[in-house]
């Protein structure tokens, strides 16, 4: 069975992702399995969240990595791709001309996304069979510079992005009035100790899975060892974390805010548990390729 190959591309604010994927087609349905996944580490939220803009320095790093997924592209031969900006992009002033710049350069078209695309497509993916209770279900992705919160129950869906991420938390760029906003909404949407299951996706929270994983678990850390993991890392040096948990020296301090935003959200909640079943937005971009390419066919 020749499998169908498609490319995502995620750039956000703390690393760009590069996702080869392939897919399936079988008597019960797509199955979707990741070929290749690369990972960047540019922190373009470094200059859009304190500057406002993408310094010349970091925009020739993006041009050479559009260069290089480009001619991953072609030497893999894929059907279609696609390239989603997130949280630097949106808040850098220049981030248009860069996307303009990028295209002209390498080929490869970016599209900034909203917050609430940015939901919907990382909300776009199948719910998990082994989440059992799927008629409230909560979608939360920590990125560098904002979270995306979906909140799906049998009547309706609904999507809210926030300001809240893991870089703007270390810059001290998160406004008070940003965390009342995301309490209010919770309340607006009844979910105040409302227990509901927490399925919960971005690069930290699938470490802290990692970190935490046991046999047998159905993909899951309960809000406690999310908090005793919290408690054990946080006194840790920068070199520490990086040495006794074998962190990328990008994941190193961005894990402690990303800890503190889940934890917040579970304050609201009384969640036990986090599901994690390690799919974010450059597995949702490859599901809308797909469902792209039905349409054509």
């Amino acid at each position: 069975m020749k499998p169908l190959k498609f490319a995502s591309i995620d750039i956000g604010s703390n690393a760009i992702r590069f996702l080869l994927a392939y897919v399936f087609e079988t008597e019960d349905g797509p199955f979707f399995r990741k070929g290749l996944l690369l990972r960047v580490p540019l922190r373009l939220g470094d200059d859009a969240f304190k500057l406002k803009r993408i310094s010349i320095e970091k925009e020739k790093q993006m041009i050479e990595t559009m260069h290089s997924f480009k001619h991953l592209m072609k030497a893999q031969d894929i059907i279609s791709y696609k390239a989603f900006a997130t949280s630097a992009m949106r808040d850098a002033i220049n981030g248009p001309l860069i996307v303009d710049h990028i295209k002209k350069t390498t080929g490869i078209k970016i599209n900034i996304i909203s917050g609430e695309e940015e939901a919907n497509v990382i909300s776009g993916e199948e719910i998990p069979a082994f989440i059992k209770a799927k008629d409230k279900i909560l979608f939360v992705d920590v990125g560098g510079g904002s979270t995306e919160i979906t909140y799906h129950n049998k009547k309706k869906s609904v999507r809210e992005s926030f300001n809240i991420g893991t870089i703007r938390y270390m810059m001290d760029e998160v406004s008070k009035d940003e965390w009342k906003r995301l309490k209010k909404w919770f309340a607006e949407h009844k979910l105040i100790d409302s227990s509901i299951p927490i399925l919960g996706s971005g690069g930290n929270i699938n470490k802290i899975y990692k970190q935490q994983r046991r046999r047998n678990t159905d993909m899951h850390i309960t809000t406690a060892g999310l908090r005793q993991f919290y408690e054990q890392m946080k006194p840790l040096t920068y070199t520490e974390r990086i040495i006794q948990y074998n962190l990328n020296p990008d994941r190193a301090d961005v894990i402690i805010p990303a800890c503190e935003i889940f934890l917040s959200i579970i304050e609201f909640t009384s969640t036990k548990k986090i599901y994690v079943p390690k799919i974010g937005l450059s597995d949702g971009i490859v599901r809308s390729l797909y469902q792209e390419y039905l349409k054509k066919k």
